[in-house]
């Protein structure tokens, strides 16, 4: 039986799982994952992986320092120890995010980025297989501009919203972008009052134009959907490059045979309405004036940030107080 899951990667979509449940990401067969601090806290919570908690917390100790210099080494390594764990299960590549409090520090990102590849290195994995999530900020953006750059460490420019930050990123030459489609769903229902599905869904249409320009002007990085509320915002971006998907939406598409007919296509989207090119990556004082424009890019960004940092620090509390045990 042919599922709609299978019919997506027919069309070409690379499928991702969201998640930080390794246990449950096999079944699904995604080439790649990805995690955030708030999937790694959910599964964290869960009985089966106190194991990756205890290693890290044994890590931790022995790096010695104060408690709070412990629970920084225990926290980069619980993240390493999903990403190992995640490796053994898919062919591709891990995404893991860099602490959400350096989301404005172009240097301090950039440190935090090696030292969780070096991280990787340490227990056997290549840094091919990483990306390294950053929060697609100007600071980030020009972080990861030069970590690709430089250090040939791939990354994943998140919490992307709106145009300019796609632009931005492509022209710094990042491996791939996640623009969030659910939550620009979410701030256009509670804004206006309206439901929307389909293709008149406003975080599908922003897909669909981020994918057309980046088609058009020969940018190589990768468009990942992400942040889905149903499967008719999957269907509707059906072709795209990558779409990284929650475990229970995965199921949905296993569980249906209903068929997922390829939207997007790279060489329609080349000679689709040509949308003129723009830059933004050399001029700060640009990038921000068009962040802050848009309302709902600028509201989302912040709120996403806020959020990864929260549950950052909820994560580490959890270690902190095993490490004072």
């Amino acid at each position: 039986m042919t599922t709609s899951l299978d019919l997506l990667k027919q069309t070409g979509t690379v499928v991702v799982s969201d998640s930080g449940d390794f246990e449950s990401i096999d079944v699904y067969k995604p080439q790649d994952a990805t995690t955030n601090p708030s999937l790694i806290l959910a599964a964290a919570n869960k009985p089966g992986y106190s194991r990756l908690i205890d290693a890290a917390v044994k890590i931790g100790k022995t790096k010695g320092g104060n408690l709070e210099q412990q629970t920084d080494a225990a926290i980069d390594r619980l993240l390493v120890e999903f990403g190992k764990e995640i490796l053994a299960i898919i062919p591709g590549r891990v995404s893991t995010e860099v602490d959400a409090r350096l989301s404005f520090d172009k240097e301090g990102t950039k440190a935090k980025a090696k030292e969780l590849i070096a991280l990787y290195e340490s227990v056997g994995i290549k840094k091919e297989r990483v990306l390294i999530k950053i929060a697609a900020t100007w600071e980030g953006i020009q972080a990861a501009r030069e970590l690709e750059r430089d250090d040939n460490i791939h990354c994943n420019l998140t919490l992307l919203f709106g145009f300019g930050q796609a632009v931005a990123c492509a022209e710094a030459g990042v491996t791939l972008i996640s623009p969030f489609v659910g939550r620009i769903l979410d701030w256009y229902k509670k804004s206006t009052g309206k439901t929307y599905e389909g293709d008149a869904d406003p975080g599908v249409q922003s897909v669909k134009k981020i994918f057309n320009y980046y088609k058009q002007h020969g940018y190589n990085t990768i468009v990942m959907g992400a942040s889905f509320r149903n499967i008719g915002e999957i269907k509707a971006l059906a072709g795209v490059d990558f779409l990284t998907i929650a475990p229970a939406l995965l199921e949905e598409l296993k569980n249906s045979t209903a068929p997922v007919p390829k939207k997007l296509d790279a060489r329609a989207a080349a000679q689709a309405d040509p949308l003129p090119k723009v830059t933004f990556v050399d001029n700060e004082a640009e990038f921000r004036w068009a962040l802050l424009q848009d309302s709902m890019a600028f509201d989302k960004l912040h709120e996403g940030i806020k959020k990864f940092a929260e549950d950052g620090e909820t994560l580490k509390e959890l270690l902190r107080q095993k490490l004072r045990a």
